[in-house]
């Protein structure tokens, strides 16, 4: 087990006597990063200022490796964290003399600052626009500079506050991988603060799910994605079929729901006779066309439908199709394009038992099947 760097116990934070954050517990290990997602008014910049030691809960005790932090201590050990915000603050300087900034705030010499700075610009990919000023940046090339002056100082704790959101299509997706593989290869304790859930599938280990202030899920990144603990959790992480199904049978680890009229076999135990909710994610959904043999694979759910509606969702096309509910599945357009997808086509859509996840008991009565937006 690593070590934790950052420990929040019993953390609460209160304006106006209402309580915007409520962390009874948090542990972020040497080494791991964790990606705190929610909606926005969730509280998750909250969490981060008090991670970061920018703001002093209500109530309650934030450790660095171990250790209370109190006024005393707060401002040495935030000179081991690095922040980098979701708009870049530089300087009005060169971009090498931006990145050199944290190096000369802690002391370090001016030849070992160079060779710092140059291998930094180099691992970012912005070595040739070392003598540019930093306001004829673009907004990507401003946020590499930005992370280039956070990752230089090797920081035990870096902060990353939606640091993505500013950036252009093109930009972002250059830029995530490149940050992925530099987290990971050097092993940067990172803590990530975003509404998207693709940034957080890219780079975190772990995944803390921030709902009105508390942390609902907290779990490795797949698990949260792929095993929400309820449908208010699954649906913020993009679940978009949600249905309601009756137990049948049990047998060994699968387990058979009928939901309006059609059965489902899943991979997780259930009661027989129990009313359960019952969520796929559209990117486990396969479609193909009746005429077609049904593809070598361990899928276990062959439904046959129709399609009844079909949304550009770039880069992908969204379909609902109705199979005595509503199932939603996500191709590419060039499959839309191949499978000749269209309003009214009969389709088959196929997923495996691994692919439906149990979500809990319904709560109740309830139309057979939803599909959420």
């Amino acid at each position: 087990m690593a070590a934790s760097v950052l420990t929040l116990a019993n953390v609460r934070v209160s304006y106006g006597g209402a309580d915007v954050l409520d962390v009874p517990s948090l542990e972020i290990a040497a080494g791991e990063v964790l990606a705190v997602i929610g909606p926005n008014g969730s509280g998750k910049s909250t969490l981060l200022r008090v991670a970061g030691l920018l703001e002093r809960p209500t109530t309650g005790r934030v450790s660095c490796g171990g250790r209370a932090v109190d006024a005393t201590h707060a401002l040495a050990e935030r000179r081991r964290m690095a922040m980098v915000f979701q708009q870049p603050l530089l300087a009005d300087m060169t971009v090498a003399e931006n990145v050199a900034l944290g190096l000369a705030f802690r002391g370090v010499g001016a030849d070992l600052a160079e060779a710092r700075v140059g291998r930094w610009l180099e691992r970012l990919n912005i070595a040739p626009l070392r003598d540019r000023r930093a306001r004829t940046l673009s907004g990507g090339e401003a946020q590499r500079v930005a992370l280039a002056r956070a990752l230089v100082v090797a920081p035990d704790l870096l902060l990353l506050d939606e640091p993505f959101a500013g950036l252009d299509t093109p930009s972002r997706e250059a830029l995530l991988p490149e940050l992925a593989a530099i987290l990971r290869g050097d092993r940067v304790t990172t803590v990530l603060v975003s509404h998207d859930r693709g940034e957080a599938q890219a780079l975190a280990d772990r995944v803390a799910v921030l709902m009105r202030g508390r942390i609902l899920q907290l779990d490795e990144t797949a698990r949260v994605f792929h095993a929400p603990v309820s449908e208010e959790v699954a649906r913020f992480v993009g679940v978009e079929t949600i249905v309601t199904g009756r137990v049948l049978t049990r047998d060994g680890g699968v387990t058979v729901v009928e939901v309006a009229g059609r059965k489902l076999e899943v991979a997780a135990p259930g009661r027989p006779g129990e009313l359960v909710r019952l969520g796929i994610r559209p990117e486990d959904v396969t479609l193909t066309l009746p005429t077609e043999h049904a593809p070598l694979s361990s899928a276990r759910n062959h439904l046959t439908g129709t399609i009844r509606q079909l949304v550009p969702w770039a880069p992908a096309t969204r379909v609902v199709v109705d199979v005595g509910f509503p199932l939603v599945a996500t191709v590419t357009a060039r499959s839309a394009t191949d499978l000749g997808l269209a309003e009214g086509l009969p389709i088959t859509a196929v997923f495996k038992a691994s692919a439906a996840h149990l979500i809990g008991p319904a709560g109740g009565a309830g139309d057979s099947g939803r599909a959420f937006a």
